[in-house]
């Protein structure tokens, strides 16, 4: 790292010498210039008096230049980006010069032609600038002047011509290695269509993608909005994946701020990008004020979701991040990845299991978390299908032990991750949910541990979710199986996931079930074709898709609460909170227990006890 910085310094202290000896170079020839001018061009005709205040000015004029120049950080640009900022500050150093000039001209007692100070100035700030800005042109020149690179070359349309566009049409202009050329951009702005930018035409808004693909032969389409989210972003999208086009887009909002968009930084087009609504928003102080200084444990912390949430734990500065799982390999790649992007954070990392009853108090009672996150659980409909006993196991009686655990340690906050198939299940997994949630509502009564769940739908990305497995499908060259062309999920990213549950700890006041407004239900089927389509081919022409019907527990739609359970309204307008409902809580352990002991003598009638513990769940209807 060091070796690179100090190669990095080396070529900028270089470039910096060269443009340096040229702007001596320029005030030597602009004073020259003006004393030539003053007297008609004729050398000789110059009174030597005056050919000695130059020489003797001269050295005192360049270098008080110099100065000022690097004061205003004009040998640190990158000159082939020249723009308005520069110009800005060859402006300022211009105009606090001439008072420095003045001050030497009074030292030295410097009796020159009038006409020879104004004019020299003049010509200094016009030589220094063009010395600047002639680069960029220059380069700008020949790069467009040489011929398109071949057929492999692409043919580039950017959508947005603000801020964003400009820099990148800049940066490809301005790039000899990068293999392709703007041709065109569009903006719904119409006073801006017919305009140029930066050379390149705006050729219309939205509703002209398709027709300007194919009138300049576009092969890759740039989306350069980063402030356009949710359904106006997912409008444009979906023209543009209907061209057969390359997708890319910008960072967010805030790295464009901190200066990040550029060609290095540009992303292909997710199937997130095309969920329809804006991310869900949290107040970071807050959350920071909740986790900064706390001990904080996340059982299943290296699942998709639990290392998400130590990842962003860990920015909170903590004072110690405790990771538990029964997955080692898991578990190893989180640690490292926390030690190396937070060499200072206390991280502990611990191999264990939910089940295990000793093991769990034993971590409760050595290192007694403030708060707990707990995302271990059976996730996997089908596969819970078939080993139902296997879902109590460790998501019912694992979610028990570990509460149990956290109260009796004097933790303040419980933090259950649920999700929306706890809502009247159909499948034992989203049963064990249900339960999972109905024991944290229990425990929330009975102790003093704060208690609350986290209800959500299915999450983007994650291990065994849709997403990896239709890419992996499509990268095979399909089929893509599709259980039902009606079926449709609400979804979400994990890192919107995992800020709803810090989010929820902040707001935690006991017994709560935090719910996501996720915006409209995505068909599975739409997902499907719209991911082929990103990955460059035609549904059912290049990549088949095959519909092979509900699995066992499946239901054509999720929903987030239960009628019973009302909703109510949180700071963030995204999140609500389902009201706690009403049961018996000792005659609810006590079914617990009997759950505990059929599950471990592997009961087939698992299901229909759990039913009756769990009005909401129609196993024969999924």
């Amino acid at each position: 790292m060091n070796e690179t910085k100090k190669k990095r310094d080396f070529v900028w202290l270089k470039r910096a010498c060269v443009l340096l000896f040229l702007d001596i170079i320029s005030i030597l020839v602009s004073y020259l210039a003006a004393l030539l001018l003053r007297f008609d061009f004729v050398f000789s005709r110059i009174p030597a008096e005056y050919l000695a205040g130059y020489m003797w000015s001269m050295p005192y004029w360049a270098a008080v230049t110099v100065v000022v120049f690097y004061g205003f950080r004009l040998y640190h640009s990158i000159w082939r980006f020249a723009g308005i900022d520069e110009a800005k500050r060859i402006v300022q150093a211009y105009i606090l010069l001439p008072f420095l000039y003045l001050a030497g001209i009074l030292a030295m007692d410097l009796s020159m032609p009038r006409s020879y100070y104004f004019i020299g100035y003049v010509f200094s700030l016009l030589l220094t600038t063009a010395l600047r800005f002639s680069y960029r042109l220059i380069r700008s020149y020949l790069h467009r002047s040489q011929p398109d690179a071949g057929e492999n070359a692409d043919r580039i349309m950017i959508i947005g011509g603000g801020q964003a566009g400009l820099t990148l049409i800049r940066e490809l202009a301005n790039s000899s290695h990068l293999n392709g050329k703007v041709c065109c951009v569009i903006d719904d702005n119409l006073n801006k269509k017919g305009r140029m930018l930066e050379g390149v035409p705006i050729v219309g808004d939205r509703y002209d993608i398709e027709q300007k693909v194919r009138e300049y032969g576009i092969t890759r389409i740039i989306y350069a909005i980063p402030a356009t989210t949710g359904a106006n972003q997912k409008a444009i999208l979906n023209i543009c994946k209907n061209t057969g086009c390359k997708l890319q887009t910008v960072p967010a909002t805030y790295q464009l701020i901190n200066g990040e968009v550029s060609v290095s930084k540009l992303r292909d087009v997710e199937i997130t990008d095309l969920l329809g609504r804006a991310q869900v928003k949290v107040n970071n102080d807050e959350i920071l004020s909740t986790l900064k200084g706390k001990t904080v444990l996340v059982t299943g912390g290296g699942g998709s979701i639990g290392s998400e949430l130590c990842r962003q734990i860990a920015k909170s500065d903590p004072a110690t991040l405790i990771i538990f799982d029964i997955y080692e390999n898991n578990a190893y790649a989180i640690q490292q990845e926390l030690r190396r992007a937070y060499p200072r954070l206390n991280l502990v990392t611990l191999i264990g299991s939910v089940r295990n009853t000793r093991r769990v108090q034993s971590v409760m009672e050595t290192y007694h978390p403030d708060i707990v996150f707990h995302a271990a659980a059976h996730k996997h409909v089908p596969l819970m299908e078939d080993s139902p006993n296997e879902a109590i196991k460790n998501n019912v009686e694992g979610t028990y032990k570990v509460a149990q655990a956290a109260a009796a340690a004097g933790v303040k906050k419980f933090v259950l991750i649920s999700t929306d198939k706890a809502v009247n299940p159909t499948n034992i997994m989203g049963a064990s949910k249900r339960l999972c949630e109905m024991i944290v509502q229990m425990m929330d009564r009975q102790t003093d541990t704060e208690f609350v769940a986290v209800r959500f739908g299915n999450v983007l990305g994650s291990n065994g979710s849709v997403i990896p497995l239709f890419k992996k499908q499509i990268a095979e060259g399909g089929p893509v199986t599709v259980t039902d062309k009606r079926i449709i999920r609400y979804f979400m990213t994990i890192p919107e996931a995992v800020s709803l549950i810090l989010q929820a700890s902040y707001y935690a006041h006991g017994g709560e079930i935090f719910v996501l407004d996720m915006g409209e239900p995505v068909k599975i089927d739409d997902m499907a074709r719209n991911l082929i389509r990103l990955s460059g081919y035609v549904p059912d022409e290049d990549i088949k898709i095959v519909y092979t019907g509900l699995r066992p527990g499946e239901k054509l739609y999720e929903e987030l609460l239960m009628d019973e359970e009302g909703i109510q309204e949180t700071e963030n307008e995204l999140i609500y909170i389902g009201k706690p409902i009403k049961m018996d809580d000792e005659d609810f352990k006590e079914k617990l227990e009997l759950l505990d002991r059929e599950s471990r003598n592997e009961s087939p009638r698992i299901k229909e006890i759990v039913a009756e513990i769990v009005p909401t769940y129609h196993p024969d209807e999924g």
